[in-house]
């Protein structure tokens, strides 16, 4: 059968793969709760019978706020089959935030995990005049439980009347909104058809390699689209999915499930390339040595054997010697990591692939589905530093000022309620503008090179983007984020994040005593060896885009602390607002 609509994802699944009793499967408590395709569904037309027993018309809006987890696909799933609008909100946004969604959209129902959640909005429910009733995952006495939901269904089936909705439903009918996090501003209420997503996870079904019998695991939140959309790939693959219980245990998820897949973003591979770096510290002797001599050929290898058949030799020595232990600690397989959200550096996506993993790294947004473009396996389909070749049936031109423009079947239908704001991304011919920079390589990889309206101008009149010289720095080992400033200033500054489990081990190699953060950074030993770094990949760079003022922060940056947005993305106006008096000695 054809998916032409989100949901029929499930009888096509049932009808072309062979049973398992893990589809979808969540950890809670140290046990997997697995679920069959059978068990999916019937909880899914459970829930469907539900809404319909509640007078779910077609064009509600459902919120959910939840971490990943099983039932946020049946919720999902059932929410479009009787019609309804899917609005997915982040556990981890602001009370304003959740007040301006849950009021924008109109929601009438809300889904979340449990008491910490309820709490967060509990107050602000009296003031969404739309609401209708709330409902958890877990129990909690104030609320009813999605469990309430379902067995209402199972007591009131209308098989009749959940087939006509679901007849009712076009492929080009509203499946979601979803609301971008932005770095100013209210967010913007994103609407994706059920063609828009259909289109993108069929694009990009080619990329894997293996068949119904592979495992993905999955961590980065579901209500953003790029996670989503990789888990409706999974579906349509036949793919086993299992939900980890959270970023701290996701090592030991993926020992356990030992996936073929993983989608993630730059700043996981850095935590393993961490791990990776202070366990090689802790070796003794010619183990030690030869750990480290494997890392660094890693770091430069090239992709089709172009360093030469003697590194190549190398290579396979220290691939039994190093590299499947590598492995081992993520599963034992050539786990494929599908990486985006953010830049990743070259480094980590040549050491990983040195190893024996597979790193494609891809590029897009909540409004375009949201793949424009990702590396795969084909003929000219990876380059390290690109975001690959633009995705099948994707179209993108490079405009005069070099921004970004795509268009296809991905493309949102527009901001809700905002057709201003639509009319400025969606041009007369359907070009959405994607206000990021970049250029198509010589032989046909995107290269993504900042972002337009993160340029500033130097006070000799010369512009910097400034994300292309942060990818640059954060190549360092040493440094974890960075933001580079200098509006109207005679030169380019920056503030400095640094990554603080490699400086710990570095201090540790370097027998010198790490007591505090804020300490270790005032050591003149220590800003020596960061001017070090600075003066390295100052080289890479033009002549006014160096950076010849910087300070060292002694706190990570965090959504929780305001820096970045839940997808990684500097909030770079909070960040000159809250740093501004070190901004401002930068340039003294």
């Amino acid at each position: 059968m054809e998916v032409t609509r989100i949901f029929d994802l499930l009888p096509y699944h049932e009808n072309t793969f062979k049973p398992k009793d893990d589809v979808v499967a969540s950890k809670e408590n140290g046990v997997w709760s697995k679920y069959s395709i059978k068990q999916y569904r019937e909880i899914v037309d459970s829930i469907s019978f539900g809404f319909l027993k509640l007078g779910v018309k077609p064009g509600d809006k459902i919120a959910q706020i939840s971490s990943n987890r099983a039932e946020w696909n049946f919720l999902d799933m059932a929410i479009l089959q009787v019609g309804a609008i899917h609005v997915p909100i982040y556990p981890t946004i602001s009370e304003s935030d959740y007040k301006y969604i849950l009021n924008h959209a109109e929601v009438q129902y809300v889904f979340v995990l449990g008491i910490e959640l309820l709490r967060k909005i509990q107050h602000i429910l009296p003031e969404i005049p739309t609401i209708k009733d709330v409902f958890t995952y877990r129990d909690w006495k104030e609320v009813k439980h999605l469990n309430e939901l379902i067995e209402m269904g199972r007591q009131n089936p209308d098989r009749e009347l959940l087939e006509a909705r679901k007849k009712c439903v076009a492929s080009e009918d509203m499946a979601t909104i979803i609301y971008t996090s932005g770095t100013t501003g209210n967010p913007k209420g994103v609407m994706l058809t059920h063609a828009n997503i259909i289109s993108n996870f069929k694009a990009a079904s080619y990329i894997p390699w293996f068949g119904e019998e592979a495992k993905a695991v999955s961590y980065l939140p579901l209500c953003h689209v790029y996670e989503r959309m990789l888990n409706y790939l999974y579906h349509y693959l036949g793919f086993s999915i299992y939900y980890a219980e959270n970023l701290g245990t996701i090592t030991e998820n993926i020992k356990d499930v030992k996936p073929e897949i993983l989608s993630t973003v730059p700043r996981l591979l850095e935590k393993i390339y961490d791990k990776l770096f202070a366990t090689g510290h802790k070796l003794k002797g010619a183990k030690k040595y030869i750990f480290f001599w494997a890392l660094h050929l890693a770091l430069r290898y090239e992709l089709k054997g172009a360093n030469g058949w003697f590194y190549e030799l190398k290579r396979k020595i220290y691939d039994k010697l190093v590299y499947t232990r590598w492995r081992e600690a993520l599963g034992g397989k050539h786990l494929l990591f599908v990486s985006g959200g953010a830049a990743l550096q070259p480094r980590l996506a040549r050491m990983f692939t040195c190893a024996g993993f597979h790193v494609l790294e891809g590029y897009g947004l909540t409004e375009t589905s949201p793949v424009i473009a990702v590396n795969d396996f084909s003929e000219n389909g990876m380059k390290f530093g690109t975001v690959g070749p633009v995705l099948r049936g994707t179209q993108v031109k490079i405009a005069e000022d070099g921004e970004i423009c795509c268009k296809g079947p991905g493309v949102m239908k527009g901001y809700y309620k905002e057709p201003a704001l639509t009319e400025v991304a969606l041009d007369k011919d359907g070009w959405f503008h994607t206000g990021d920079l970049g250029h198509i390589e010589p032989e046909g990889q995107l290269k993504i090179t900042g972002r337009k309206k993160e340029l500033f101008k130097t006070s000799f009149g010369k512009y910097i983007s400034p994300q292309p010289i942060e990818d640059t720095f954060k190549e360092s080992l040493f440094i974890d984020q960075i933001v580079v400033v200098g509006e109207n200033q005679k030169f380019a500054g920056a503030l400095i994040v640094p990554d603080f489990t490699f400086l710990k081990s570095y201090c540790t190699v370097k027998e010198i005593p790490y007591t505090t953060n804020a300490e270790i950074l005032q050591l003149t030993r220590i800003r020596k060896r960061f001017q070090t770094e600075i003066t390295k990949y100052n080289k890479c760079l033009g002549d006014t885009e160096k950076v010849k003022s910087w300070d060292l922060l002694d706190t990570e940056w965090t959504f929780d602390t305001g820096e970045i947005t839940p997808t990684m993305k500097l909030k770079r106006n909070a960040i000159a607002k809250k740093y501004e008096d070190k901004i401002s000695k930068l340039f003294i």
